[in-house]
């Protein structure tokens, strides 16, 4: 039997069954399409503010259905950064062409320029995103994949895609495949923070040794500071990200690379989630281990590497480490970020550069043995420079263990992982606008959850939308700030340091 549609009016319509009916009776049939009604229900249950249960299960999370929602206003951030940081690289690229003279070298230089002006009419224009071209890395496969099943059709407002596709706009050429445009923007960033390297390369040249006059206690007690001076050193020195500091003036970088001890008390204040206590207990037990093997998992270049190789002397040193590995970008990334080729140049320029021509004699003899001491670190094995692909591409870490199983395998062998940077946190946490109060061993999900993950810590200054890992009170602290100083996430003035247990020890499992 036909259905009948309500009316407007609460009365029901004459539809098809009718028509039927009355034609039966010798009525002349009329045919309308059934209409509705709409219903007042004033006596039913209101609907419920039900809340979706975050974060989602690893299983469960793919591009399209992050742990937590997407974080947003940070599109129209690189809707400006993006730009500038494009319009840069062709700047250094033009420079480098004009320093040329031999014909094919000209030209096929010409070619790559000519690839980053369509980059930069597909970020203006906010082009879809395409296939990666078969360019002979390793890594074109995971991209197009990714591409094909979660981002067909999706703009092109994407910086993973964008530093991938600058990648590609070289590494198709002849002669530049290894080309860094950043390149000179580190090695200048380095070269103006005069006052910070000395200020660090004066007091460590020589061996750190304690007082003979100390007791065990105070000897204790002074290790103990200085390790947590020389975390916020290494903390600290994150400010110094070209993709944000690229108009910035030689005073503003000074003001941010400060590394006295008053400065430094005084910026422990704005460490909103800090486990600065947590992190010294799980380090100063490494000594009493065999192993003792601790990674920097690095951000950027320059005046940050320096920050990171003074702390990680200090570790050796010290006995709190034996062996730290440090893992880098198998080519340029995010501007800044840490490549073998600016590894080697740090190393050298302070051996045998002459970057800094006011710098004193004495200066210039500290820098030099800090360099010759790293530089044996490395020969005798006790520092060591690694560069998985996993580390350029757009995965976030909760796809480690999916994506590069032997590199997290490798990391779960480590008794610590250091995070340093903006960009490694937010791949920690999947990029998403988790509530500021949540614990951060959930916000990173399987690096904390899967069975051998090991103890994490990251160390970042707070540069984009996702924070977490503020305390009972962080939603209400971030609620404050959001509306006593706005911009306060982006500014680089606060920081955090925070710290997973993991599961380590337990045997990794892949499905």
């Amino acid at each position: 039997m036909a259905e009948t549609a309500p009316a407007t009016n609460g009365t029901h319509n004459v539809g098809n069954g009718d028509s039927a009916v009355a034609q039966a009776n010798g009525s002349p049939a009329t045919y309308s399409a059934p209409s509705r009604v709409t219903l007042h229900l004033g006596h039913l249950p209101s609907k419920k503010d039900i809340k979706a249960p975050w974060p989602r299960t690893p299983s469960r999370v793919d591009p399209n259905n992050p742990p937590w929602p997407a974080t947003r206003s940070h599109h129209a951030t690189m809707g400006v950064r993006l730009p500038t940081i494009l319009g840069k690289a062709i700047d250094d690229a033009s420079r480098t062409l004009n320093e040329q003279y031999a014909e094919d070298k000209i030209v096929d230089l010409v070619e790559c320029l000519e690839r980053m002006d369509a980059l930069m009419a597909d970020l203006s224009g906010n082009a879809k995103l395409r296939p990666i071209v078969d360019d002979g890395e390793g890594d074109v496969a995971l991209w197009n994949k990714e591409i094909a099943k979660y981002f067909q059709g999706k703009d092109f407002m994407n910086a993973p895609w964008f530093i991938r596709r600058l990648h590609e706009c070289f590494s198709v050429s002849k002669y530049w495949k290894d080309y860094d445009v950043f390149y000179r923007q580190k090695c200048d960033t380095f070269s103006r923070s005069t006052d910070a390297v000395f200020e660090l390369s004066m007091r460590f040249a020589e061996p750190f040794k304690q007082s003979e006059n100390m007791s065990d206690e105070e000897k204790a007690e002074s290790e103990r500071l200085m390790f947590l001076e020389l975390t916020q050193v290494c903390l600290w020195g994150n400010s110094t990200d070209l993709s944000l500091l690229i108009n910035m003036t030689e005073e503003q970088i000074k003001s941010l690379q400060s590394t006295g001890g008053d400065h430094l008390a005084a910026t422990e204040k704005n460490i909103l989630g800090n486990h600065l206590n947590q992190l010294w207990e799980t380090v100063k037990v490494l000594r009493e281990k065999t192993g003792g093997r601790i990674d920097f998992v690095l951000d950027n270049a320059g005046f940050e590497l320096y920050c990171d190789f003074v702390y990680a002397d200090f570790l050796i040193q010290t006995g709190l480490a034996k062996q730290i590995r440090f893992h880098g970008k198998r080519y340029p990334w995010f501007v800044s970020d840490v490549t073998r080729k600016d590894w080697d140049w740090l190393l050298n320029t302070m051996v045998y550069g002459h970057l800094f021509p006011k710098a004193s004699e004495v200066e210039r003899e500290s820098l030099r043995r800090l360099g010759a001491r790293w530089k044996q670190y490395e020969k005798d094995g006790r520092w060591q420079y690694e560069q998985h692909p996993f580390w350029c591409t757009g995965y976030t870490f909760w796809d480690l263990h999916s994506e590069a199983p032997d590199l997290f395998l490798h990391l779960s062998r480590a008794d610590l992982v250091y995070f340093k940077g903006d960009l490694n946190h937010r791949k920690l946490t999947y990029d998403c606008a988790a509530p500021a109060s949540i614990p951060f061993d959930i916000a990173i999900g399987p690096m904390a959850s899967a069975a051998g993950a090991p103890k994490i810590c990251s160390l970042r200054t707070i540069k984009s939308d996702v924070v977490v890992g503020l305390g009972d009170d962080g939603d209400a602290i971030a609620e404050r700030l959001d509306k006593e100083e706005p911009g306060w996430k982006i500014s680089g003035k606060y920081a955090v340091v925070l710290l997973s247990d993991g599961r380590p020890g337990e045997k990794v499992r892949f499905a």
